[in-house]
């Protein structure tokens, strides 16, 4: 491959908190829904309590990430780590531990990038005002970012606000819903949604405010459509899923407003949330820096018409529990022309490049990839090793749709694959490994909890140490 990467490109590794550090009761932290829902499985997965137990390995696992070459990491700050109840007293151990993270990082010449919210609200936020339903928590999400940008912003120069604000908002778990009634909850859903773009508005101009070099930017979970056939109606489903799934938070991130459609279907819902009449002018004040995307599959949509018996609007369950199909506007189909993962992505290295074109040619901004990454089964040898052939080829696939995306004109500031080591999968704990390093755990035994380089650390290695000349 000829691709030229820019010489100040950043080759990262990105991770979160809740499932990296561990250390879930210790150092002054609170708990977080994150750990809430990872302790409802805790009889048959791993949960956050230990994780890859960062929080006692972070000077190792650091001296790793400088062996490999990164010229930057993307991680997390927990909310509950600095203010454990969501909106009192500031817990200086909490600080303390994120100082030591980012001088460590700075020393071996790795630029620190941070994530403010990585789906893990305080709980005490739950229980006060059922998190995001209320205005006061966006009221309060602003004031823990201005803690961390009085307390890190001398030396952190790069922050991203919400990660995948617009997942996040799908999955009923992540938003603490349990509102029953389907109107009621989609309704709520709206609601909870508005406040977070008002936290993410608020936190950018703070930003902006506190650190006159910053720069802040938003995350967003990326969405391609393919339609299933080329009848209009399927092209449309096709561009409306990008629409409802991504595109909309998008432009309230960068416009400042909702678009036409998406107001007017929550017009059409009954779904409009409650709005100050300032709220306007705040949204639109925020400017981002940069755009952040994280990368793991396409899609396939059909029309998918309303009758009767299923008005329009009415959400159902669809190819996952993301990509839930919508009566009247579109249905998730398999591409039959992909590969997937054995946990049901489908793998798509063009449909990267298609999408940081798309967002480039609509934004003007800068674009670098957070989330990146093949989550598998890895196996341990006899002899102490990883043989991940699959994830290279993944990754180098992905990398070099990157480098066509550059050719082709658009601005990428780096690349962040998920994940730097072996960390907490969600739903599939220890099972469904992304890391680089291999984290020598199983779900119910700890082990030692090693650190053993995998053979994509060193191809990776070597990518980073060429500046992608070796793809």
């Amino acid at each position: 491959m000829s691709i030229k990467f820019p010489e100040n490109f950043w080759w990262g590794a990105a991770s979160s908190a809740f499932q990296i550090e561990g250390g879930w009761n210790e150092g002054g932290k609170g708990m977080t829904v994150a750990d809430f829902n990872s302790f409802k499985r805790s009889d048959r997965q791993a949960d956050s309590k230990v994780a890859s137990d960062f929080y006692h390995h972070w000077s190792e696992d650091i001296d790793l990430m400088k062996e490999l070459g990164l010229k930057a990491y993307r991680f997390s700050i927990s909310w509950a780590r600095i203010i454990p109840d969501g909106d009192g007293a500031v817990n200086p151990e909490g600080i303390a531990f994120y100082n030591k993270v980012i001088d460590k990082l700075l020393a071996c010449d790795i630029i620190p990038f941070v994530t403010l919210y990585h789906f893990d609200l305080p709980w005490a936020l739950v229980e006060k005002y059922n998190g995001w339903a209320s205005r006061d928590c966006a009221i309060a999400f602003e004031r823990y970012a201005r803690v961390c940008f009085r307390a890190f912003g001398d030396r952190v120069k790069y922050w991203q606000v919400h990660n995948e604000q617009n997942l996040m908002m799908r999955v009923d778990e992540r938003m603490n819903i349990t509102e029953p009634d389907p109107v009621k909850k989609e309704k709520l859903r709206a609601q909870m949604d508005y406040h977070m773009f008002l936290a993410h508005a608020l936190t950018v101009n703070a930003c902006h405010e506190m650190i006159p070099e910053g720069k802040i930017g938003c995350a967003v979970s990326s969405t391609v459509t393919y339609p299933l056939t080329n009848k209009p109606e399927d092209v449309w489903a096709a561009r409306m899923n990008n629409q409802f799934k991504t595109d909309y938070c998008l432009d309230m991130h960068c416009n400042g407003e909702y678009p036409g459609y998406y107001m007017a279907y929550l017009r059409e819902q009954d779904m409009v949330p409650e709005m100050q009449p300032e709220d306007a002018a705040l949204l639109k004040s925020a400017k981002m820096d940069f755009i952040a995307l994280n990368y793991y599959r396409t899609l396939t949509a059909r029309a998918f018409p309303a009758d009767a018996d299923h008005p329009k609007g009415m959400r159902v369950e669809g190819f996952n529990e993301v990509d839930y199909d919508m009566y009247g506007y579109w249905k998730i189909e398999k591409n039959t022309n992909l590969a997937a993962s054995e946990y049901g992505a489908q793998i798509d290295p063009v449909g990267l490049r298609i999408v940081l074109n798309e967002y480039w040619n609509r934004y003007r901004l800068p674009l670098i990839i957070t989330e990146n990454g093949l989550g598998t089964a890895d196996t341990l040898t006899e002899d102490g090793r990883v043989h991940d052939d699959y994830r290279i080829d993944y990754m180098r696939r992905h990398v070099e749709a990157i480098g066509q995306a550059i050719e082709d004109g658009v601005e990428m500031m780096g690349y962040c694959p998920w994940s730097v080591i072996d960390l907490l999968s969600s739903h599939q704990g220890f099972r469904k490994r992304y890391g680089l390093v291999y984290v020598n755990r199983t779900d119910m035994d700890l082990k030692d909890l090693a650190r053993i380089r995998k053979d994509s650390f060193y191809w990776y290695q070597e990518v980073i140490r060429t500046n992608g000349a070796t793809l």
